[in-house]
């Protein structure tokens, strides 16, 4: 597949490795000068969070007020209404033909009379329930007053973490980005799905004491040896992190000496056999 990374595969497997360790080593750096901001950010983001809550249950008590109160005002337009009926009502019962009329009347009167109870009822209970609305709407105020104090606080010292890093954490962005270049998509691929699973970041480690520089299994001597050779891509077989020999970006340490190393026991031991 054709891509912007046609130079990568004249790379040599060690110089892969090389650009593998480089790109490594710059996005720690970047990982140190993010982590400098420590939860800030999240906090910042947890702020805004509890700011629109807040806010949209401010609306929402509001909303819930005036619900309330142009139900208040219905119950009282209901017992103008009844009061309007009594009238009339009694004066009817003045002008009856029988009993039957008055009581019917009388009972009408009765019944006015409890929706009017009903309704002065439901106007206290509706006083009742405005008060409380109103009172958590002035807590709610007040959360929001001091989350906005604290947001402003917050994004303040954000902001001045930020302007004191952004020009190194931009030219390191810019070094990543040419030095991923340098490299294959696949490999890259790799890279980044083995530092976005590692706790600390870590996609591409050296092997110390014997050991993998992030899980810190240790690596058989064959394994060893074949990564010094850096003829091949190895990843440990613990973890999954992409294994370099702890000399992979020392130029002036070559290869041949780093082969020296890993042979440096064998003429100590040929020796004792042309003596034996």
């Amino acid at each position: 597949m054709a891509t912007d990374r046609t130079d990568s595969s004249e790379l040599t497997v060690e110089e892969k490795l090389q650009s593998l360790y480089e790109l490594q080593q710059i996005d720690s750096e970047i990982d140190r000068i993010r982590i400098l901001r420590g939860e800030l950010p999240l906090e910042v983001q947890d702020l805004e969070d509890e700011i629109a809550g807040l806010e949209t249950r401010i609306s929402n008590l509001k909303q819930e007020v005036k619900d309330i109160d142009a139900e208040k005002q219905s119950r009282a337009q209901g017992i103008k209404d009844s009061e309007s009926l009594i009238e009339k009502y009694s004066k009817q019962q003045d002008n009856v033909r029988n009993n039957r009329e008055f009581d019917a009347l009388s009972k009408e009167i009765e019944f006015q009379k409890l929706e009017i109870e009903l309704c002065n009822k439901k106007i206290k209970e509706a006083n009742a329930a405005i008060k409380g609305k109103q009172e958590l709407e002035s807590k709610a105020k007040a959360e929001l007053k001091d989350c906005k104090a604290n947001l402003e606080a917050k994004k303040s010292e954000l902001d001045n973490i930020i302007k004191e890093t952004e020009s190194e954490e931009n030219a390191l962005v810019q070094k990543s980005n040419e030095t991923a270049e340098k490299i294959d998509e696949r490999l890259i691929n790799a890279y980044t799905r083995i530092r976005q699973s590692a706790i600390n970041g870590l996609g591409v480690v050296n092997v110390d004491r014997g050991a993998c520089g992030g899980c810190f299994n240790k690596i058989p001597p064959q394994r060893q040896l074949d990564i010094r050779l850096r003829k091949k891509i190895i990843v440990c077989e613990y973890c999954g992190r992409i294994l370099v020999d702890k000399y992979i970006c020392d130029y002036d340490h070559s290869l041949e000496e780093a082969d020296k190393l890993a042979a440096a026991k064998a003429p100590k031991r040929r020796s004792k056999r042309k003596k034996a």
